[in-house]
């Protein structure tokens, strides 16, 4: 017999709004992004419940006022009764395939020169060509920006440290998984990006 809604885990939840927003294409979490982002006023950058089902009714998807319960539960980590909109997305974005994971891995460790699990500026330099850059090539920015301007892309939004953990590079790879449609793909382009 099959459970009641009491009785369901936030994950399905989760998953029921993940196939909702993947169903409308590649750009469907990107999108649900976008609504939000529109819909945060008071430009706080985290969601209640109310804020919630509201962004989410926005978008046209379809979410039940106790699967957003169930929802916001298993991601408000402090209790305080809202959830950090970013840390929502991540949440929401399909696992990796153990394909995908292993080569965004490998790309990370050619720019880990050091080995330290954390890519700074220094470990950067003989591995990223700041000199094609245009903005260096103009002469607007020096071989130091270029490097720091690189590292912020995949640097945490919360903690812009110009250091990159393999958690970050991970979770900037993530976003851009859910627009490739096949692992074969984003192997070849991940292959093709980092010379690997």
């Amino acid at each position: 017999m099959a459970g009641t809604p009491r009785d369901a885990h936030p994950s399905d939840a989760m998953e029921k709004l993940r196939q909702q927003c993947l169903a409308r294409g590649a750009a469907g979490i990107k999108g649900l992004s976008r609504a939000f982002r529109l819909m945060d006023d008071d430009r706080s950058k985290s969601l209640d419940l109310q804020e919630l089902l509201k962004g989410l009714q926005a978008y046209g998807v379809s979410v039940s006022v106790e699967e957003g319960q169930r929802m916001l539960s298993a991601l408000d980590k402090d209790g305080g009764g809202t959830i950090d909109f970013d840390e929502f997305l991540e949440a929401l974005r399909p696992p990796l395939s153990c394909s995908r994971r292993a080569v965004i891995e490998a790309a990370f460790r050619k720019l880990d020169r050091s080995g330290d699990g954390v890519v700074t500026v220094q470990d950067l330099q003989g591995v990223y060509d700041a000199t094609q850059h245009p903005n260096f090539r103009s002469g607007l920015w020096s071989q130091e920006e270029v490097f720091h301007t690189f590292l912020d892309s995949f640097d945490s939004p919360h903690d812009k440290d110009g250091k990159v953990t393999l958690e970050e590079f991970v979770s900037y790879y993530s976003g851009v998984s859910v627009s490739i449609d096949t692992d074969e793909y984003f192997v070849t382009m991940m292959r093709k990006a980092w010379r690997l």
